[in-house]
């Protein structure tokens, strides 16, 4: 990849759920854009570019629920193979951030 700036996700599908975006009033801020716990992962802001493991995201323009019901989808997602593309060999997969959420929501 060249040394462009990376998106975050709700850049990429422009959704206006980020703090202060267009839909936030409307249908709330999303944790992928306002939760501190996974910043930097994968280059992103809060869990900008790690949103597949964070319940509540808005995907295909309806709000998707656990991880569990929408990792199928994610994976299938532009957004999650730009990410994949982009990171490489640095690519942090679903497991290890699953253990950092749980591991943050016990504290």
């Amino acid at each position: 990849m060249g040394e462009g700036r990376k998106l975050n996700c709700w850049e990429y599908q422009g959704c206006g759920r980020e703090p202060g975006g267009v839909r936030a009033d409307e249908m709330g801020a999303c944790d992928a854009a306002s939760d501190g716990r996974l910043d930097g992962i994968n280059g992103g802001r809060c869990a900008g570019r790690a949103c597949w493991v964070v319940p509540g995201t808005l995907c295909d323009g309806r709000v998707c629920g656990t991880f569990d019901e929408k990792y199928v989808f994610c994976r299938k997602c532009g957004f999650f193979e730009q990410v994949q593309e982009e990171e490489g060999a640095s690519y942090v997969d679903y497991v290890p951030l699953l253990v950092m959420m749980a591991g943050s929501a016990e504290e």
